[in-house]
């Protein structure tokens, strides 16, 4: 049996099944077979009876530009090559690449180096680009530098798309600016996700932007109209319209643990996607470090600009899940909604987020505090903890 893993006797976690005890068998990058018991000869046999380990399917970070000193906008096949090594650690398998508001020769650059990268055997999947910005509101410009950004501009959008290599997956974008909702439309017809995000819009405009295909919302309660009840803004219209899926920040500073709490209540696991919205300060010692060319400063628990502003995060996908669960008391199946199978489902994944046969061989395994033990991405064992 060429290039085989099993894994005996563990829980193995879906999003709408119930968790089951079994074996699986992995071979040449799939699963190749889930059952009650396996016994077949494999290169690597890892025995997970009596450890309490649970097999999520590895999780998928739609919203990172960078961990371990790297960064998309670097444009550099060596920091695309970091970022992806870096992220097994804590079970993320998968990922977008993010760009953020910057020069168009700036983002050319990031999303022209995406479009010759590659992961590696033991690297997490560079899944495409989430675009962020620069068609967003200055108003909600957060860590985004305001002189970048543009007006939505559909020609200037399939100038990147084909850049990348048709890799653009998702755009982040605020609907009330000029242009934006027939851009909006554009997007939709070309399959490509629009999020709302950094965004001034009143719940009316967002609304507009539902009808007009938005679906997504770019990290919840950050740099957009806040609830009034009076002027619901874009959260509460986040909250309300059932047809947008939620991203969300959930390392209790970018939001409230009452707010994430609010939000799983509200949305439910099946339409939130967590997070980390990570810089590349993530996994490395506090300091200052370069974001957009902004100096961000880089604390035990969070990035800042110089004026205070959050800048992005060093949130690990792992410690999200501690930190929702301890919150909320969600099942490991909602779990798995929220880490994977959402983002699977809406990026059109159909062989990720789930442990089943015939699926990509992308699993983190936890043990009963959701702490990782061992990463698998495509097969191969990418991290095991010492």
């Amino acid at each position: 049996m060429k290039n085989s893993l099993l894994i005996s006797g563990i829980t193995i976690a879906d999003a709408v099944e119930e968790s089951v005890i079994g074996d699986i068998l992995i071979e040449d990058g799939k699963i190749s077979r889930v059952a009650e018991k396996i016994e077949v000869p494999a290169d690597i046999h890892i025995e997970a009876s009596g450890k309490n380990w649970t097999a999520f399917p590895g999780f998928i970070d739609v919203h990172i530009h960078g961990a371990a000193g790297h960064d998309s906008m670097d444009a550099t096949p060596e920091d695309l090559a970091g970022l992806a090594e870096a992220l097994p650690k804590e079970g993320t398998t998968s990922f977008l690449a993010t760009t953020m508001t910057q020069s168009d020769e700036a983002i050319s650059a990031a999303l022209e180096n995406i479009c010759e990268f590659h992961a590696s055997e033991g690297q997490a999947e560079m899944l495409g680009v989430h675009l962020e910005g620069p068609f967003i509101s200055a108003e909600r410009a957060g860590a985004q530098p305001i002189e970048h950004i543009v007006e939505a501009s559909y020609p200037l959008f399939r100038e990147w798309q084909k850049k990348s290599g048709n890799q653009i997956r998702l755009v982040t974008l605020a609907p009330e600016t000029r242009g934006a909702m027939e851009f909006i439309k554009k997007l939709t017809e070309d399959k490509v996700i629009a999020s709302i995000g950094h965004s001034d819009a009143t719940f009316e405009e967002v609304q507009a932007a539902v009808r007009s295909g938005a679906n997504h919302v770019t990290h919840l309660y950050n740099q957009m109209s806040p609830f009034h009840h009076r002027k619901p803004g874009v959260v509460g219209a986040a909250l309300m319209e059932d047809g947008l899926m939620v991203e969300l920040i959930a390392d209790f500073i970018h939001s409230h643990p009452a707010s994430v709490e609010m939000a799983f209540r509200q949305k439910g696991a099946e339409r939130l996607i967590l997070i980390t919205d990570a810089m590349r300060a993530k996994g490395l010692p506090p300091g200052v470090y370069d974001l957009g060319g902004q100096d961000v400063q880089v604390t035990k628990k969070d990035a800042r600009l110089a004026d205070g502003t959050l800048a992005g995060s060093i949130l690990t996908m792992d410690r999200a899940i501690q930190n929702v669960q301890s919150i909320t008391g969600c099942s490991v199946n909602e779990l798995v909604a929220m880490t994977s199978a959402n983002a699977a489902n809406e990026l059109g994944l159909a062989n990720k987020g789930k442990v089943c046969s015939g699926a990509d061989a992308d699993i983190a395994i936890l043990d009963d505090n959701l702490n990782v033990q061992l990463t698998i991405c495509r097969g191969t064992i990418a991290y095991r903890k010492e």
